[in-house]
């Protein structure tokens, strides 16, 4: 069992950069492929990236648009997600998520606000 707690999250100018923290605790922490997803109000949720085991191992959603960064952290039981060049679409919920597929979903942390400001 995972228990995911994300940080980071806030109000940020258009074209600026945010650092996203997700923590996890649990004894099975790196067994787990971890993500990032987002929901924006009334849209549904969004897949934005996933990483295995080590950092080399991630992978992206197409909204991505080579902006974003996902990161298992050297120290700790944390994975970044690192957004540059912001934008007010961006506006949403994220969410950090641990599971075993390659779309992990089968824990969830309680999501982060984001706004981005135009």
């Amino acid at each position: 069992q995972v228990q995911l707690v994300e940080s980071g999250g806030g109000l940020v100018q258009a074209g600026g950069s945010l650092r996203l923290a997700c923590a996890a605790s649990g004894r099975t922490f790196s067994s787990y492929n971890m993500g990032w997803y987002r929901q924006a109000p009334g849209k549904e949720r969004e897949f934005l990236a996933r990483v295995g085991r080590t950092s080399a191992s991630s992978y992206y959603g197409d909204s991505v648009g080579g902006r974003f960064t996902i990161v298992r952290g050297n120290a700790n039981n944390v994975v970044y997600l690192q957004m540059n060049s912001l934008n007010p679409e961006d506006t949403a919920v994220y969410y950090c998520a641990a599971g075993g597929g390659w779309y992990p979903n089968d824990y969830w942390g309680q999501g982060t606000q984001v706004t981005v400001s135009s």
